[in-house]
Formats: structure tokens, C-alpha cells, sequence
């Protein structure tokens, strides 16, 4: 697997879920399942953001245990092995109540990791 800097991981999630956001703006629940390409696009970006977070370091990961690593790990092998079991209610539940606080998360890590250096 080629290397990447788990800082460019960082920033990957940050990137996908802030497209998540745009993609869904305005929308409704109802919205979101008729419209399948953006369910579809929705899947990818969560698979970019499972991926970039099964490869964040472990010590990064424990030093923060608020952001949710495994969960998003865990998300991304059900949509990419286990598809047929996507439960698109989830997947909004998700959008609307766990989407919106990673990005402070994500930039507190950020901002710590980046006076440590």
C-alpha cells in the first residue's frame, strides 16, 4: 500500500465530509433516498473517510478518543463489503447528527498536532 502522511488523511476525511454537506444541502430524507446518485456519492465520500481513518496512526487515534475512528472504519467495510445491508435511514442518521461535529474535531487535532511539531 503506498504511503501517505495521516495528515493528508486528516485532511481527506475533513474534505469528504464537507462534501457530504454540500451535497445534501437542502435536502430532505425523503430527497436524499429518491435521488440514488446522491446516495451514491454520499457512499464514496463515507468510503474515503473509513479508509483515511483505519489508517490514521494508532497513537493519533489514542490521543484522540472522542473522534470516532472505528466507527468510521466500521462504516466503510459495511458499505463496501457488506452493501446489501445499508440501512439509508442510518446513513442520514449519521449525515445529521454525527457529520457536523467531526469538523471541529478534526480541526482541534489538527491545531494541537500542529504546536507539538
Amino acid at each position: 500500500m503506498p504511503y501517505r502522511d495521516w495528515r493528508f488523511r486528516i485532511q481527506d476525511i475533513m474534505q469528504a465530509v464537507v462534501a457530504i454537506q454540500m451535497r445534501i444541502a437542502g435536502m430532505t430524507y425523503a430527497d436524499f433516498i429518491s435521488n440514488e446518485t446522491i446516495v451514491k456519492a454520499v457512499f464514496y465520500d463515507f468510503l474515503i473517510i473509513g479508509e483515511a481513518a483505519i489508517n490514521i496512526p494508532a497513537e493519533i487515534q489514542q490521543r484522540y478518543p472522542n473522534i470516532p475512528w472505528r466507527i468510521m472504519g466500521d462504516m466503510r467495510n459495511v458499505m463496501a463489503h457488506e452493501y446489501f445491508q445499508i440501512n439509508l435511514r442510518v446513513v442520514w442518521g449519521t449525515i445529521e447528527n454525527s457529520i457536523p461535529q467531526l469538523i471541529p474535531q478534526l480541526q482541534d487535532l489538527i491545531e494541537r498536532e500542529a504546536i507539538e511539531e
